[in-house]
């Protein structure tokens, strides 16, 4: 065998190597929404869903939670709202009451069983501005353009496919719209998202961070981002890496 058909099948061979290496290092995405393949996998834990009860609404209101969070939305008379695993509807009801009559409030979630509460709720307490929708754990549903706040309330850990969730949810607002996301900061397995984890995944699909608050009312801390002025395709965006409890980007994919 000549040299260069030596080193010749040499390359082949490491190139057959490192192509069964990657593969067997790759994920498989069977696990995965065939709508959210296109998507970069989330690299963190997915807390299990909380409990969606509210018999604990009347310790939120003595220390203001739902107040607080809408004064510092600057949540008026006439907006829409989007409230995004709205559960059985603690933030539903006091939006409802807080937007009126020419507003109108979406209620969204994945969990069947709370909806069907959450709609006795709202049919029992004749809340006319109230809609409700549910969603896919990879999309919001709701519709482009419509919506002067997102919210989006000790939830986020529980989004399994973020880029694909937030990627889709980017159309959903009106210009000057906000997305407001309350959360605890503490690991996502522990019901909670890390501050600098949840700026990268918004950053990563064209959101910027427009204020940041930690607030003893909300037992956690307040995050407010607007649209950037354009998103990536789902291909283009580089996902936050977490190692060590420090958040990176992907330089490429």
């Amino acid at each position: 065998m000549t040299r260069l058909a030596a080193l010749g099948l040499r390359a082949g061979l490491i190139g057959v190597a490192c192509v069964a290496l990657a593969s067997c290092q790759r994920p498989s995405d069977e696990d995965r929404a065939p709508t959210a393949r296109a998507f970069p996998r989330a690299d963190r834990p997915v807390s299990g869903p909380g409990g969606s009860g509210f018999t604990t609404e009347a310790e939120r209101d003595n220390r203001k939670e739902a107040q607080t969070v809408m004064d510092l939305a600057a949540i008026q008379p006439g907006m829409t709202v989007a409230d995004i695993g709205a559960g059985e509807g603690y933030y539903t009801v006091r939006l409802a009451a807080r937007v009126g009559a020419k507003g109108r409030v979406l209620a969204q979630d994945i969990d069947e069983a709370a909806l069907r509460k959450l709609g006795a709720r709202v049919e029992h307490d004749r809340l006319d501005n109230v809609s409700i929708k549910p969603g896919a754990v990879d999309d919001p549903r709701i519709p482009e353009h419509s919506f002067d706040r997102v919210f989006l309330i000790h939830m986020y850990h529980e989004v399994g496919e973020p880029y694909a969730f937030l990627w889709r949810l980017w159309p959903a607002l009106r210009p000057g719209g906000r997305v407001i996301v309350v959360d605890l900061d503490r690991p996502t397995e522990q019901h909670g998202t890390p501050p600098a984890l949840l700026f990268c995944e918004f950053e990563a699909v064209g959101f910027r961070l427009s204020e940041f608050q930690r607030k003893p009312e909300i037992a956690g801390y307040y995050a407010q981002f607007e649209a950037a002025p354009r998103r990536p395709e789902p291909g283009k965006i580089k996902p936050c890496r977490l190692e060590a409890g420090q958040v990176t980007r992907a330089k490429g994919r």
